[in-house]
């Protein structure tokens, strides 16, 4: 596990990010942007904070190993930013974030549509203030339509988008019914498509000088990441259903079992098939009429996945890892989350980091994981941990212009 705080300067820095967003969708967008070198000034709630602090157990755990208050779950979406606490629902608080607008070149937020008009806070109250503002709203449903006044969810919408009728097991198989996601898939994805229209709209900056507003919706998003099954749905009329590990379009594509567990194949063409069956003593099946090409070999899955399971039952995973890797046939362990980070390509990827922490809460450090976005020549900047509950306030605050004096003030009355 590497540790990896560095002041180097990241392909976003000198951009300024106010972040009103909370749990994942939106934290997960400005941690990319954080991540890139932008500062990022999340904006809290005074003494309760993003809900993710407390969606636990797991917690983070203290010098001495015991569990503290604090969720790891947050942990995982707000790293690099700098927190600030604000009541909004006062006055004061309201005009201390217009003013951090009005120096901001992004806006991040996921209230629902219009929560934001009531303390002048939403995109056209702000976009008036500051032309040049970036303004991105994320919402369950959208900005329009007859369920934008609704609040969305990512299970809702795995659910609603058709995700869940796809993922799991055929309802007639043992564990058959529909599944989530083990993570929360249209979040994280909703994060990744929203930096992306973000930096979009800073290259519409550069031309024109004037920011805008961007709609982002979870159940667009949702629809969007069907992909290759959408396409056949919308092309075909045909209906996908569930059918576990296998790929609709591709055979063998699924796990196995082994003699001492399972194993993963990944055969997308017919070269890795024909060098399959040779590797593990069954030319024949590369020259069967029934497998020679992919689309036959989908047709005559029921013949063939058997006959593969039955073969693949006499290793045990690691010979059969052996035999086909040097094969450029695709194949894998099934590993748990534990094996995942200790695998050697895991590790000499440096994906597990370590970020010392000093916010005189007993947490000496977080682990995470590392961006995935490696830019040779402006890498991802690993500057700060996830930062404690108003860690920052006094800090941001006085880089605005506030004197102690008054920030006292704001404490004593509650706004900070």
């Amino acid at each position: 596990m590497t540790t990896l705080p560095t002041a180097q300067p990241g392909a976003l820095a000198g951009l300024k990010v106010l972040d009103l967003s909370r749990v994942l969708a939106g934290p997960w967008c400005t941690q990319i942007l954080a991540d890139l070198g932008a500062d990022v000034v999340k904006i809290e709630r005074p003494g309760a904070g993003d809900d993710t602090r407390h969606w636990g157990p797991p917690f983070l755990k203290d010098a001495q190993g015991q569990d503290t208050a604090q969720a790891s779950y947050f942990t995982a979406c707000n790293r690099n930013k700098r927190s600030v606490t604000i009541d909004m629902a006062t006055p004061d608080g309201q005009a201390l974030i217009r003013d951090m607008a009005l120096q901001a070149d992004i806006v991040v937020e996921n209230f629902k549509v219009g929560g934001l008009r009531q303390y002048g806070l939403d995109h056209a109250s702000l976009l008036a203030l500051n032309p040049r503002l970036i303004y991105c709203s994320v919402t369950g449903f959208g900005q329009d339509g007859p369920y934008a006044e609704r609040a969305g969810y990512d299970l809702m919408i795995q659910a609603m988008s058709g995700m869940m009728s796809i993922t799991g097991r055929a309802d007639d198989q043992p564990g058959g019914g529909p599944l989530r996601v083990g993570v929360a898939l249209t979040d994280l994805f909703t994060g990744v498509y929203a930096s992306t229209a973000i930096l979009a709209a800073l290259n519409v900056r550069h031309q024109t000088g004037r920011g805008q507003h961007i709609d982002m919706s979870l159940l667009d998003v949702g629809m969007a990441i069907l992909a290759n099954q959408a396409a056949g749905f919308l092309n075909t009329g045909q209906v996908p259903g569930r059918q576990g590990n296998s790929h609709p379009s591709l055979a063998p594509y699924q796990d196995f079992p082994t003699a001492d567990g399972a194993m993963l194949l990944a055969i997308g063409n017919d070269g890795q098939f024909a060098r399959f069956c040779v590797a593990a003593g069954r030319p024949e099946w590369a020259q069967d009429e029934r497998f020679t090409t992919n689309t036959l070999r989908v047709k005559h899955r029921d013949t063939l996945i058997p006959m593969m399971s039955e073969l693949t039952r006499t290793r045990n995973t690691t010979d059969w890892i052996t035999l086909l890797e040097d094969k450029a046939v695709p194949c894998g362990p099934i590993n748990d989350i534990g094996r995942a980070f200790d695998d050697a390509q895991v590790q000499a990827r440096g994906l597990a980091v370590t970020l010392p922490r000093d916010a005189g809460d007993g947490i000496a450090e977080v682990k995470g994981v590392a961006s995935p976005l490696r830019l040779v020549d402006n890498p991802p900047v690993l500057r700060n941990a996830p930062p404690a509950l108003g860690q920052h306030t006094t800090e941001v605050l006085s880089e605005m212009g506030l004197s102690a004096e008054r920030i006292a003030e704001l404490r004593q009355s509650g706004v900070l």
